[in-house]
């Protein structure tokens, strides 16, 4: 078994360049097929949102990314790898996962929380970097004040907030956001999403789930709209958020209009006269 230091740290991805490559992926929980031939690319400099309905496949394509899922058939590469040829440890040097939920079993103070972030970097050269990369994550997410209470104190908002840091702190090139907005009001909302883009321009890629079309539409460079495990199109949001497509997609009538400001896509729901 290979030490920690023989680990091979991973060079920051050139611009642009497939930090995670997935083709023809098949994922089956039970007996039910949930993915059925996903080929998706996430490249360095880029959010790429995965959008679409309840059960449409999104958290399963974003776990079966992670390496947190088994594909039936198909492949997933990362950083020019079979995701499941990395070991744990390096896998953790290549992506950080945010889930939909953070608990904890034990009340951890909120920087040790973050600082958990920096264990995949023990015995590197870069854990010298760790207390600048706790700090500065915290002060992106806006934790700071509240470094010394306890985890289990805190507000879902403010869990949700601790946890994302702690991913910023692991310094991964590749971010796997699941709906990072779900419990946060509107202000932390666009803080996260504009964390997502300040992630991608420094060279990162960022995948993340969103339920808000808006936000995605705002914010990400493409977009991946699943539907019923397979996706129906994917690219810029100001071309894939198309209303016929996602009245189908979401079974709801809505409308696409440009942002009269910025001229982003504006998905807004049809409705009948108000009562």
């Amino acid at each position: 078994m290979l030490s920690r230091s023989r680990r091979t740290v991973p060079a920051r991805p050139a611009p642009g360049s497939d930090l995670a490559v997935i083709t023809g992926l098949h994922v089956r929980l039970g007996r039910r097929e949930v993915l059925a031939g996903i080929d998706l690319t996430a490249r360095a400099g880029e959010v790429l949102a995965l959008v679409g309905p309840n059960g449409a496949g999104k958290s399963t394509l974003l776990a079966a990314l992670a390496a947190d899922l088994p594909a039936a058939a198909g492949e997933i590469r990362i950083d020019g790898r079979p995701v499941h040829g990395w070991s744990p440890a390096d896998l953790a040097l290549r992506r950080s996962v945010l889930p939909q939920s953070a608990a904890l079993s034990f009340p951890f103070p909120v920087a040790d929380v973050v600082r958990m972030g920096r264990a995949p970097w023990a015995g590197t050269p870069s854990a010298d970097a760790d207390e600048e990369a706790v700090a500065a994550a915290m002060a992106a997410t806006e934790v700071t004040d509240f470094a010394a209470r306890p985890f289990s104190a805190l507000s879902g908002g403010e869990r949700a907030r601790v946890a994302l840091a702690r991913v910023l702190a692991q310094r991964a090139p590749l971010l796997l956001l699941d709906e990072p907005t779900a419990a946060l009001d509107l202000r932390h909302q666009e803080l996260v999403l504009r964390i997502c883009r300040e992630r991608a321009a420094a060279g990162d890629a960022v995948v993340v789930v969103l339920h808000d079309l808006g936000l995605a539409a705002a914010y990400a460079h493409r977009a991946a709209v699943l539907h019923d495990g397979r996706i129906a199109a994917v690219g810029p949001p100001a071309e894939v958020f198309e209303d016929a497509l996602l009245s189908r997609v979401y079974r709801q009538p809505v409308e696409v209009l440009p942002h009269p400001r910025t001229g982003a896509p504006l998905v807004l729901p049809v409705r009948g006269d108000a009562v």
